[in-house]
């Protein structure tokens, strides 16, 4: 593995600077900008690993670390009413026709073009089945269909029980649902 920027290597000297700068209690940044000559923060901490030296010395001149400021409260987005005196009609307009909220990162951004393409397939009604034959899960076999009707964790919960394809767990119906063909779903 080649590395762009190995100009002097590790000379004594050098391992000496580390060892006294990190006994210090330098941090790996500090310590590479004093060795400059292309060393990298990465690479004093790959030397320190290397050499199996203990943790850093506290810094002599520790000062306490400012802290971040705490985040301000979210902005709220004023009504569409207040505040466009000032503006012509075409503004007030503009301003308030409803526009999706996007914050932070806009890869999964509202986009009504993206919507308009979406493919949808046409309602079908529900196959009706009478209750008498209706399964439950340890009634189904090998020929009757397995599609699952209602929500498992109420009592009206049921399979198809129809006559099964030989291709499949489906019937007819349940199968044209279930498996699309894909020149259908690109119109």
């Amino acid at each position: 593995m080649v590395s762009g920027a190995q100009p002097a290597g590790w000379t004594d000297e050098r391992v000496e600077t580390l060892k006294k700068l990190w006994m210090e209690g330098l941090s790996a940044s500090q310590i590479a900008g004093e060795l400059g000559e292309g060393v990298t923060r990465n690479a004093v901490i790959g030397k320190v690993h290397r050499l199996k030296l203990s943790a850093r010395a506290k810094p002599t001149n520790s000062t306490p670390r400012a802290r971040p400021a705490s985040r301000p409260a979210p902005r709220r987005v004023a009504s569409p009413s207040s505040g466009l005196s000032g503006m012509g009609g075409a503004a007030k307009m503009r301003s308030s026709m409803p526009r999706p909220q996007s914050v932070g990162a806009t890869a999964l951004a509202h986009d009504p073009q993206v919507e308009a393409d979406l493919y949808v397939a046409p309602a079908v009604a529900e196959l009706f089945i009478p209750e008498d034959k209706r399964l439950n899960l340890l009634q189904l076999n090998e020929h009757t269909c397995k599609w699952p009707i209602g929500d498992p964790l109420t009592k009206d919960f049921y399979f198809c029980g129809q006559h099964s394809l030989e291709t499949g767990p489906y019937c007819e119906f349940h199968s044209r649902r279930a498996y699309h063909q894909v020149d259908k779903k690109r119109r």
